[in-house]
């Protein structure tokens, strides 16, 4: 019985820190079309439509997987309305010392129902890009 129990808390431990993660709305991934690599380093934020503009509610910086897990500020709980990522993908580019036409890539989505995880994933080439929502 006592060598189950210090697996038993580990598993418990585990599935907590899964679950603070899955807890965060929104995350984002991007992918290098060009590599078939996950895209480091690029910083995105997240905006929320106030009236007639924007206002920042976080940013962060894709992982080496190229993700930000927890892109929503936490202990907020989302909000249904308009919300806006934009990838800086100029900045990506620079460092690759590589042309690009689109310095930044603006995603513009609806929240409704709050309840619910948010992904946008992100197919990035130099001179192009696709996005969807993911899961």
């Amino acid at each position: 019985m006592k060598s189950i129990l210090p697996g038993s808390i580990l598993l418990a431990c585990t599935c907590l820190c899964a679950m603070a993660q899955a807890a965060n709305p929104l995350s984002v991934h991007i992918l290098d079309l060009q590599s078939g690599q996950p895209t480091a380093g690029v910083t995105v934020t997240l905006e929320h439509k106030q009236g007639d503009g924007w206002q920042q509610l976080g940013s962060g910086v894709t992982n080496g997987q190229g993700r930000i897990a927890a892109m929503y500020p936490e202990n907020i709980a989302m909000q249904a309305g308009d919300y806006r990522i934009v990838f800086k993908t100029g900045e990506h580019y620079a460092r690759l010392k590589q042309e690009t036409f689109f310095p930044e890539i603006p995603v513009q989505f609806h929240v409704e129902k709050t309840d619910q995880h948010y992904h946008i994933p992100l197919l990035l080439s130099p001179f192009g890009f696709s996005t969807s929502r993911g899961n």
